[in-house]
């Protein structure tokens, strides 16, 4: 224990509460994986900071897979259900998730939302998760892949700043490349800065609005649902 304040004493708490709640979480995630393998749904993780341009991602996404596969969403906001509302407008089915004071989805509150939606077997199930690019980083919540969500109206160094999330990752996609002439973001040293903490991820980019890469990012869900 720290002879001045107790602070050491606090920080082996705080610890071993930590623990205990990620060692919860994954004992739901591993039901959530289980139920999602045997029925072969392909879950992707969706993160971002907030702004990135994940909803609207997820629309085009929708839109250009949607008659062809079935999909379902899982929406995670402190608030409100507006994205779902959008989602739902593409025709597909959507549960909102409202966290409050929360930060991030866990695997219970996924568990959940998969009983209420009912995935079919060989559809996708995508999750939005929270705008947060820290917690959501320790979370599993049963996917199949996470996915991180850059936009270059962010700053450059985004991947050095919060390595965890980056580390986790198995995709990063750099969104809203429309808008390059016009910001001061440098697209070589981003993909420097990713590579250097996750080696192994994959880098793609896009602009979902005008839709200029979106077929590399519908061939890559296309590839690992196989």
């Amino acid at each position: 224990m720290c002879s001045v304040c107790g602070c050491h004493n606090e920080q082996s708490r705080l610890i071993s509460i930590e623990q205990d709640i990620l060692s919860k979480n994954n004992r739901y995630a591993t039901i959530n994986r289980d139920y999602l393998n045997e029925r072969n749904i392909f879950c992707l993780n969706l993160v971002s900071s907030p702004g990135s341009g994940k909803t609207t991602l997820l629309c085009e996404t929708i839109k250009a897979l949607g008659h062809e596969t079935p999909i379902t969403v899982i929406e995670g906001d402190q608030q409100t259900s507006f994205d779902a509302e959008r989602i739902r407008k593409t025709g597909v089915k959507a549960v909102q998730i409202n966290t409050g004071k929360g930060c991030h989805l866990d695997g219970q509150m996924v568990g959940r939302a998969i009983d209420e939606l009912k995935p079919e077997s060989h559809s996708i199930l995508f999750i939005e998760n929270v705008g947060n690019l820290i917690c959501p980083a320790a979370f599993d919540l049963g996917e199949a892949k996470k996915v991180v969500i850059l936009s270059v109206t962010e700053g450059t160094d985004k991947p050095l700043k919060y390595p965890d999330m980056f580390h986790a990752a198995d995709l990063m996609i750099l969104n809203k490349t429309d808008l390059l002439p016009y910001v001061d973001f440098d697209i070589e040293l981003c993909f420097q800065y990713a590579l250097q903490v996750n080696p192994d991820i994959q880098i793609l980019t896009l602009s979902a609005t005008r839709g200029d890469g979106m077929k590399s990012w519908l061939n890559w869900i296309e590839q690992h649902r196989e």
